[in-house]
């Protein structure tokens, strides 16, 4: 397994994790049941952990990548931002959840303010993962960049048809 593919394994891990520990955090809210809301920030704090050794794959997964016909560099460089900005702010949403879960734990008045304000930072967190993955997939996939009109489509030009 190279750097590229262990990116590639790894980087969905802290994507992900936000994506379900909103769920899990919303859905213990409704269901007014603190063990399923201490399970969504348990989520967070796996995401803010896995972040890391899936940013750390990312650098050797530029160098196997940035030769090859497509991917450009300016599309590296973005998706490396997006990731840098990524990684702090998940390993804060990490932090905000661990001294949520401690707050829940000791049954602080706090906890129920801290859960808020835990998922609204997790919403937000979720919306730059969202920007991170995607920039991440337009690097080799171009069929979702936003100029994907027109490249790589097979479909013949008028008056190229045959008639038969």
């Amino acid at each position: 397994m190279n750097q590229a593919h262990l990116h590639l394994v790894l980087n969905h891990l802290p994507i992900l994790g936000v994506m379900f520990g909103v769920l899990v955090l919303l859905a213990g809210w409704l269901l007014k049941q603190e063990a399923v809301k201490r399970t969504g920030l348990g989520l967070f704090i796996f995401s803010a952990l896995a972040a890391i050794p899936a940013f750390l794959t990312g650098e050797g997964a530029e160098e196997l990548v940035e030769g090859l016909p497509g991917v450009g560099e300016n599309l590296i460089e973005r998706h490396e931002d997006l990731a840098n900005y990524f990684l702090w702010t998940v390993i804060g949403l990490g932090i905000l959840a661990t001294a949520t879960l401690y707050a829940s734990l000791r049954a602080w008045k706090a906890a129920s303010a801290m859960f808020m304000i835990t998922l609204v930072v997790a919403l937000g967190t979720m919306v730059l993962a969202q920007q991170v993955g995607t920039s991440g997939g337009e690097i080799r996939h171009t069929e979702i960049r936003g100029d994907a009109a027109g490249q790589g489509t097979n479909l013949p030009e008028s008056g190229d048809e045959d008639d038969d």
